[in-house]
Order: structure tokens, then C-alpha cells, then sequence
């Protein structure tokens, strides 16, 4: 099948997918529209041993609590990282088109993306949102970490977003959704005055601080799912390094909370 004419696509996911009528869908907002689902709340912080990526799993609609197992804190590629707070079917959707995009690139031009490149590729996913974000539908405030891979040993990095996909560098740490608030307030303290600061954490007292932020963030946010190791819920936890992408699973989380 032969290409649109006058449209430059080489390693460009976004571009072809435009180019072949895969635009994002625009819709009216209808007061008859169901109750959107919404995911919160997610945050990410600077730690010794690389960046924390973290998201509790609750998802409500209104006052529905909708489930209590949904993963917020995505892999995008080997180096990369996205955390979802807002409608959780734009936002997967979203994560989707970056895996394919990033991977389009790599298979095509024989690298990978550059770190900024991923960066502007989700802001231009928040851009093309617009129309849907104005009407009150599907809106998504992501946060981002991935790894600068011009520096050695290559240094994992945290941006932030608001819903029209402007993009901020976190120096220290970012947090989004509902009990955002709360998590920022802590991390904000935290690095000022505590010891150790979050920067200065190991793995281990990064994810005890971690578990013990949802905690404290559930007592003030109905929408925020919590820790509660009687029930066996635990966060959805990711450790972006130069070695790559860990994730914690709810064991070793367990054990990181009692000892």
C-alpha cells in the first residue's frame, strides 16, 4: 500500500496514524453520559538508588468504588515509565499508542527514541486529547520518568503534565490525581526536613515511605485505594535505574512494610 503523499512518516508512529484516519475521537458531552471512571492517585520521587514510580489501585465513578485492582504504573518501553491519573480508558489508550510508537521508531531508524522525543510524543497525546479534555471527558494528567541515555551512567528523570500536555521536569519528586495534595505536601516536608530525605533513601526506605504516603493520603481521599496488608492490597511499584525497569510485587512490598 503506498503513502499519503507529502506527509513525512519515516520513524513517526503518530504521523501515520494520522495520516491513515486514526485521529483522536471527538465527542459532545451529553448530560445523559454515564459517570466516568477515574484512577488516583499516582507519584514519583528521586531515591538513591534511581527514581520510585508508584500509583495506589483504586478506581471510582462518583461515589462507586469501582475496583481496587487496577494498575496505574505502566512500562512503556525498556527505559521508560508512564503513571496514569484521570479516565483510565484514554489513558491506557494513550500507553498503547506510545508502546507501538516508541517500538515503530526503533524497529524503523535502528535506535531507540531520545528521552526528550518521548517526552514531547506524550505531550502531543495530551494536545490531541484536547477536544475531549474541554468537554469534561476523558481527561488525563500523566506523570513520566524514563532515562537520559546522553549521560553516563544514564540518569532516570520525572516530568509532569497538565491536561493540555504542557510538560515539566520534576527536580525531586511529582504527584497527580485526587490525593496528589496530600503526597506532595509529605515529599515536600520529607525533603526539607527529614532524615533521610527521599533522595537519600534506599530501596528499602523508599518503599516503606512509599506504602506509608498512600496510607496516610487514603485517610484524607476517598478515591485513593491505600496500603492494607490484612487484605493482601498493596501499590503498584516500579524502579526505573540504569539497569532498567523493576517492579516490586506485593511480597517484597509486604516484607519492606514489617521490617
Amino acid at each position: 500500500m503506498s503513502e499519503p503523499q507529502g506527509i513525512a512518516i519515516a520513524g513517526d508512529f503518530l504521523s501515520l496514524l494520522a495520516a491513515r484516519g486514526g485521529g483522536p475521537l471527538k465527542t459532545e458531552h451529553s448530560a445523559a453520559a454515564p459517570v466516568q471512571t477515574q484512577a488516583t492517585t499516582v507519584f514519583a520521587f528521586h531515591f538513591a538508588d534511581g527514581v520510585l514510580m508508584a500509583g495506589d489501585r483504586r478506581a471510582t465513578a462518583g461515589n462507586v468504588i469501582v475496583t481496587d485492582k487496577i494498575d496505574k504504573v505502566i512500562e512503556i518501553d525498556a527505559t521508560s515509565v508512564l503513571a496514569i491519573a484521570g479516565v483510565p480508558a484514554t489513558a491506557f489508550e494513550m500507553a498503547r499508542v506510545m508502546q507501538t510508537s516508541f517500538e515503530y521508531y526503533r524497529r524503523s531508524q535502528l535506535q531507540p527514541l531520545s528521552l526528550p522525543a518521548k517526552v514531547r510524543a506524550l505531550a502531543r497525546l495530551l494536545r490531541e486529547n484536547l477536544p475531549m479534555t474541554m468537554q469534561g471527558v476523558g481527561i488525563v494528567v500523566p506523570l513520566f520518568a524514563g532515562l537520559d541515555q546522553t549521560v553516563s551512567p544514564s540518569q532516570p528523570q520525572i516530568y509532569f503534565y497538565d491536561p493540555l500536555g504542557a510538560q515539566f521536569q520534576a527536580v525531586g519528586y511529582a504527584a497527580s490525581g485526587s490525593g496528589s495534595g496530600t503526597i506532595r505536601s509529605i515529599l515536600s516536608f520529607q525533603e526539607n526536613y527529614g532524615n533521610p530525605r527521599p533522595s537519600q533513601m534506599n530501596l528499602q526506605q523508599a518503599v516503606q515511605f512509599t506504602l506509608r504516603l498512600l496510607i496516610t493520603a487514603s485517610e484524607f481521599d476517598s478515591a485513593t485505594g491505600g496500603v492494607n496488608p490484612e487484605t493482601h492490597t498493596y501499590a503498584t511499584i516500579k524502579i526505573l535505574n540504569a539497569s532498567g525497569i523493576r517492579s516490586l510485587s506485593a511480597g517484597e512490598q509486604g516484607s519492606f512494610l514489617k521490617s
